[in-house]
């Protein structure tokens, strides 16, 4: 799979301002980093099943071995990106 085929799944699936979909094509292992205001009121752990639910049938069949998600809404990435010097 490719990190491209991600991002389209992803965006048909969920409104997102921003997203970000590292990995290497033919490589099982991605890093997504979703931006939205949908995001508000989550905990972490439910920010991450709502990544991971449009993309389950592709973890299932191990098109996507492993997946690491940063989730964040717009008021949380502006802060951690002044944080992290962005």
């Amino acid at each position: 799979m490719h990190p491209t085929e991600i991002e389209s799944i992803l965006r048909a699936a969920l409104a997102l301002d921003e997203l970000i979909v590292q990995g290497e094509n033919g490589h099982f292992h991605f890093q997504v980093t979703a931006v939205a205001p949908l995001f508000a009121g989550m905990n972490r752990v439910k920010k991450q099943q709502t990544i991971y639910a449009p993309l389950m049938d592709h973890i299932a069949s191990n098109a996507i071995h492993a997946l690491s998600i940063k989730a964040f809404t717009p008021e949380e990435w502006e802060r951690h990106r002044k944080l992290n010097g962005f």
